[in-house]
């Protein structure tokens, strides 16, 4: 194996038996049609079916271009990722998933716009094959994210992405225990840019992203890298405790003027939930980014790597 092919393919694999040998009879056809050197580096995420078992056979078909990371446990798509950015060599680098959602022939039209000069090409998939809901809660997402953290991206949730090998450098030089990568890439691009790619339907198996898992995807999103939730919470409590106060200074001057009436009574009361219900809201997202730093400051290995299989030189 070259000691720095031209393109790196990551795919991290969860629980994908069913769909791997599909994978394999279009992914390796699709880049020997490229022309150009590459490696496929496969990362187990701790699969309990036989994808592991299915990954070493394929390695021992093809060792010349196929290297395989197997976790001891399950750590997560993006630390997946993150630990295949670390062990790839390509000067440019493309993350696929293993369901073949995203084809593996539109590989080819990333790595051309990439020779076009841009650093980052991101991807919007083409006539989406999701549920309703899903594309729905993607836009409203891509809308909340791109408000929060003026970062521009198209589509989001989709995994097939190009990086030039200075992004990839940078984004390993950064130890964030909970990050989303492609924000992260795109705040280092230079000169970043998207293309359109076609969107197939699940070939075997089912989505690994449950409904929470998505909802903690944005919350890391959001709150690595902007600090806007907690300022936009700030003024809001202002403006409450404003209006709270000039509520009281009413009631005030209402009994000295009225006398007392039992008829406010649960109005106060829910004045009362509504601002204890803010308060608990505010505590919940403190607690957020004090997370972050309490996982940061623990200095943890964010992966635990079994073993490696490669070829060597």
């Amino acid at each position: 194996m070259p000691s720095s092919p031209s393109v790196s393919i990551i795919i991290p694999v969860y629980n994908e038996e069913q769909g791997l040998a599909a994978l394999f009879a279009r992914l390796y056809p699709a880049l020997d049609a490229l022309g150009r050197s590459y490696e496929i580096v496969f990362v187990n995420d701790g699969s309990r079916d036989r994808s592991a078992a299915m990954l070493r056979e394929q390695f021992q078909k093809r060792p010349d271009v196929t290297r395989v990371v197997l976790f001891n446990g399950n750590f997560g798509q993006h630390m997946a990722i993150t630990a295949g950015f670390e062990q790839c060599r390509g000067e440019h680098v493309v993350t696929l998933d293993a369901d073949l959602q995203n084809p593996p022939e539109e590989i080819g039209k990333l790595l051309a716009k990439m020779d076009e000069g841009y650093d980052y090409v991101g991807s919007i998939r083409r006539q989406r094959r999701d549920s309703a809901f899903r594309r729905h809660a993607s836009k409203l997402m891509n809308v909340v994210r791109e408000r929060i953290t003026r970062i521009r991206m198209t589509d989001q949730g989709c995994m097939l992405r190009a990086y030039s090998r200075d992004i990839i450098n940078a984004i390993n030089s950064c130890r964030e225990v909970n990050t989303f990568i492609p924000a992260l890439a795109y705040s280092f691009a230079r000169n970043p840019t998207e293309i359109e790619v076609a969107h197939e339907e699940r070939a075997a198996g089912e989505s690994k992203y449950a409904l929470y898992d998505l909802i903690r995807l944005n919350f890391d999103l959001v709150t690595g890298f902007s600090v806007m939730p907690l300022q936009l919470f700030s003024i809001f409590g202002m403006l409450i405790s404003i209006l709270s106060f000039a509520f009281v200074m009413f009631l005030a001057v209402r009994r000295l003027i009225l006398g007392p009436e039992a008829e406010g009574l649960f109005t106060l009361f829910g004045i009362a939930f509504f601002l204890i219900g803010l308060a608990l809201f505010g505590i919940g997202l403190l607690g957020e980014y004090i997370g972050r730093i309490y996982q940061q400051v623990r200095q943890r290995p964010r992966y635990l790597i079994d073993a490696v299989l490669e070829q060597k030189a």
